[in-house]
C-alpha cells in the first residue's frame, strides 16, 4: 500500500514550516528556558540554516539511524511476556487486594506496550512501512487505541510542539498553558484553572479513558486509513477486556479493577509525557522558528539513568527524539552526547533536568501562568 505523507511521522522533510511572528512565554519555572523578544529567535532561525543538516550528518556517520531488530525483538518479547504473566495472575489469584496489585501491573504493561506502538508509529522498528503499521495495529488491539487517530494527532504535535492552536497536546479545555489562554477562560473553567497546578497530575488519571474516547470519535468522524481493521481491533479489545474481567470476577471487583487499571495507566502515560514540553517555550501559530529551534526550544530532556530510560520508554531523550523521530529508541542515549556537544559549540540552548525537577518545573509553570486570575480575585 502506498505511503501518504500525512501518515508518516518524520523530520523536516515531512514537516512544513510555519511562517509568521514569534511566540514567547514570559513566565517560567526555575531552570527552564526563558526567551523574551523576537530578535534573538529570528536571528537564530536565519543565521545557521545548515545546523540541522550538519547534526544529522554527524549522527548518520555513527550509524545511529540503522534499524535495531535484536533490541526490538527483546523489547517485544519482554513486554508480551509481562502481559502474559499479568493475565495469568488475573485468572489464578483470588484475593481482591492481589487483583488490584495485578491491575497496577497491568497499567504498567499497557503503557509499555504503548511505547512499542509509539516506536512503530515513527517507523523505528522495521524498514518496511507496512510492517510498522501492522505492529501498531496489533498493539492498538492490545491497548484499545486507533492507529490512525494516534498518527494524525502525533504528526500535528511533532510538527508544531507547544504551538498554541496547532499542537493538540495544548488543546485541553481544563488547562491553560499561557497567560493569554488563562485570560480567555470563562465561567467555571476560569475559576478552576487558577488551581490547575494542583489538579494537573490527578487529571492525568483520565488520560487512558480520553485516549479511547478520542480514538472512537476519530473512527466515527474521520477518514481513518485502516478504518475497518481499526474498528474491528477496538471492538475485539473491549470484547476480550470486559469478557475476561467479568468472567473471573464479580461486578464490583471487575469495576474496581477497571478503575485502578485505567486510572494508573493514564497517570503513568501522562507522567511520561508531561516533562517533555510543559513549562517550556510556548509558540503562537505564526512563529518564524526554523525546524531545529522549534523542536529544541520547546522541549525538555530528563537526565538518563537505566531505570529512568526504562520507565519513560526512552522518551526522556525528548530533544533527540523530536529532532530525529525515526531514530531507534536504544540509540537516543548515544545521540544525546553528540547533540549536546553540537549545541554547546553553536550556542544553542539545551534544557535537561532530573525527573522530579521536571515535575516541579511543570507545576510551577502552570501555577505562574494563572497568577493574574488569582490576583484579580483579591
Amino acid at each position: 500500500m502506498p505511503i501518504r505523507r500525512r501518515d508518516v511521522i518524520d523530520s523536516p522533510e515531512w514537516a512544513p514550516g510555519v511562517p509568521g511572528g514569534i511566540g514567547t512565554f514570559s513566565q517560567r519555572p526555575a531552570g527552564a528556558l526563558s526567551l523574551t523578544g523576537s530578535s534573538h529567535l529570528e536571528r537564530g532561525a536565519t543565521r545557521e540554516r545548515g545546523d540541522y543538516a550538519d547534526l544529522k550528518r554527524l549522527l548518520a556517520q555513527r550509524g545511529l539511524f540503522s534499524r535495531q531488530p535484536a533490541y526490538y525483538t527483546f523489547q517485544a518479547l519482554l513486554v508480551l511476556g509481562l502481559l502474559g504473566a499479568t493475565l495469568t495472575l488475573l485468572i489464578l489469584i483470588e484475593p481482591t487486594w492481589l487483583r488490584l496489585l495485578d491491575a497496577a501491573l497491568f497499567a504498567f504493561v499497557s503503557t509499555q506496550l504503548g511505547f512499542l506502538g509509539h516506536d512503530a508509529g515513527h517507523r523505528q522498528i522495521f524498514t518496511s512501512p507496512w510492517r510498522n503499521d501492522v505492529a501498531l495495529l496489533f498493539i492498538g488491539v492490545l491497548i484499545g487505541m486507533s492507529r490512525s487517530w494516534w498518527v494524525e494527532s502525533h504528526n500535528r504535535h511533532h510538527n508544531n510542539p507547544n504551538n498554541l492552536g496547532l499542537d493538540p497536546h495544548t488543546a485541553i479545555p481544563a488547562l491553560a498553558f499561557s497567560e493569554g489562554e488563562a485570560e480567555k477562560k470563562h465561567g467555571v473553567v476560569r475559576f478552576l484553572v487558577q488551581f490547575q497546578a494542583f489538579y494537573f497530575f490527578p487529571l492525568l488519571l483520565l488520560q487512558g479513558v480520553g485516549t479511547r474516547i478520542a480514538s472512537v470519535q476519530f473512527l466515527i468522524g474521520r477518514n481513518a486509513r485502516y478504518r475497518g481493521a481499526e474498528v474491528l481491533g477496538m471492538g475485539l479489545h473491549f470484547l476480550l477486556y470486559f469478557g475476561l474481567l467479568f468472567s473471573v470476577m464479580n461486578l464490583w471487583q471487575a469495576s474496581l479493577f477497571i478503575l485502578v487499571h485505567q486510572g494508573l495507566m493514564g497517570l503513568y502515560m501522562g507522567s511520561v509525557f508531561a516533562p517533555n514540553h510543559k513549562g517550556m517555550l510556548v509558540l503562537e501559530p505564526n512563529n518564524r522558528l526554523d525546524f531545529l529551534r522549534r523542536q529544541v526550544l520547546t522541549t525538555r530532556n530528563v537526565r538518563p539513568h537505566p531505570l529512568t530510560d526504562f520507565f519513560l520508554g526512552g522518551l526522556n531523550y525528548q530533544i533527540e527524539h523530536h529532532l530525529f523521530p525515526r531514530m531507534p529508541r536504544n540509540k537516543l542515549k548515544e545521540a544525546r552526547q553528540v547533540v549536546k556537544a553540537f549545541f554547546q559549540e553553536r550556542s544553542i540552548p539545551y534544557h535537561e533536568t532530573g525527573l522530579l525537577q521536571s515535575y516541579s518545573e511543570v507545576t510551577r509553570y502552570l501555577h505562574q501562568v494563572t497568577r493574574t486570575l488569582r490576583t484579580a480575585r483579591r
